[in-house]
């Protein structure tokens, strides 16, 4: 009897593939494709945000950070505007020469005497404005663009408009003060004159801007807290001073430290409420703010290493108002 041998049969050309092999053909491509796709697309995740981003970083680098450091080199150094780049080092010597100079002390006096009779005025009238216009008026959109037009207005339009005004000889204001049997005043060289003067021009431009921050924040409060104190008997005074006013303490500190870092910076009104004596803020100097003695010492003078010192001085008072900022924040979050 003969042996039967068992041969093993060849795969059938088409037939499955064998067992653990990978898929080939057109699934294998597809698959690849879709990989890659996925890469694609979480690297795009990843790293779009940061090219959305990159413009301002490099604008912020080009025109803010760069010349900060720069002005902080520059104040340690005497340099002068006709020879930007030829620096001697003078350590501190710019600062303790600033700080000694009276005419420094007197551009801080006056930049804070501005700053209080154009800021308390301006945020109380803001506020009064805001409440007006909170109530359901007719025309409420116009009211509100018109209390932004002041904000759009440029300075040096402002200025010429308020130099006009403030007239000694042919100025409506001191025309008024004679109406009523009063005497002129001479706006410009006054001292006390001068100073309220330029902070009228600075009430006019920033009330409006203020009034509506004012207004979004009231329309936020919820009208619950009226219509409990309504019912409880309180008038529209008692909910302003008892309802309104506590719950915009976080905005109203928000705007004394911005309309008190601007009175820091301000330079447009004061230097062309007097065109004629330019950055020296008046004859006697009576009305020269901390930015028109930077310019007057940078341009007109001259001296750029004196100039950064005095920017860096205004730099270190604004983070003094940051960090004042801060701890009374801090304090009205944990009162409340």
């Amino acid at each position: 009897m003969s042996s039967r041998h068992s041969v093993a049969a060849s795969p059938v050309k088409g037939g499955a593939a064998p067992a653990g092999s990978p898929p080939a053909g057109p699934a294998t491509d597809e698959e690849r494709r879709r990989a890659k796709l996925s890469r694609r697309w979480q690297r795009d995740l990843r790293w779009s945000p940061y090219a959305f981003v990159a413009p301002f970083f490099a604008l912020f680098i080009a025109f803010g950070l760069f010349p900060l450091i720069y002005t902080g080199w520059a104040s340690l150094h005497t340099v002068e505007l006709t020879a930007p780049t030829d620096m001697e080092w003078a350590g501190l010597k710019n600062y303790i020469r600033i700080f000694d100079d009276e005419f420094f002390w007197n551009a801080a006096r006056n930049t804070l005497i501005i700053g209080i009779i154009s800021t308390v005025p301006q945020l109380a009238m803001a506020m009064g404005i805001a409440h007006l216009l909170n109530y359901k008026l007719r025309g409420s959109t116009f009211w509100r663009v018109t209390m932004l037009a002041p904000y759009a207005t440029s300075v040096a339009a402002a200025a010429l408009v308020f130099v006009l005004l403030f007239g000694r000889d042919y100025g409506m204001i001191n025309w008024a003060l004679g109406y009523v049997g009063l005497d002129a005043i001479d706006w410009q060289n006054g001292s006390w004159s001068s100073k309220l003067a330029v902070s009228t021009i600075v009430i006019w431009r920033w009330t409006g801007y203020n009034a509506l921050i004012y207004l979004a924040a009231m329309q936020a409060i919820p009208h619950d807290l009226y219509e409990s104190a309504a019912l409880d008997g309180a008038s529209r005074w008692r909910q302003f001073f008892h309802v309104t006013l506590p719950s915009l303490r976080p905005t109203i500190l928000f705007t004394v430290v911005v309309s008190t870092i601007g009175a820091t910076q301000i330079f447009g009104e004061p230097l062309l409420f007097d065109a004629s004596k330019g950055a020296s803020g008046g004859g006697t100097h009576q009305f020269q703010t901390l930015g028109l003695y930077l310019y007057e010492q940078g341009w007109i003078n001259q001296h750029l290493g004196r100039a950064s010192a005095i920017a860096w001085s205004m730099f270190a008072l604004l983070i003094i108002i940051g960090l004042a900022n801060s701890v009374i924040s801090r304090r009205l979050r944990a009162s409340s």
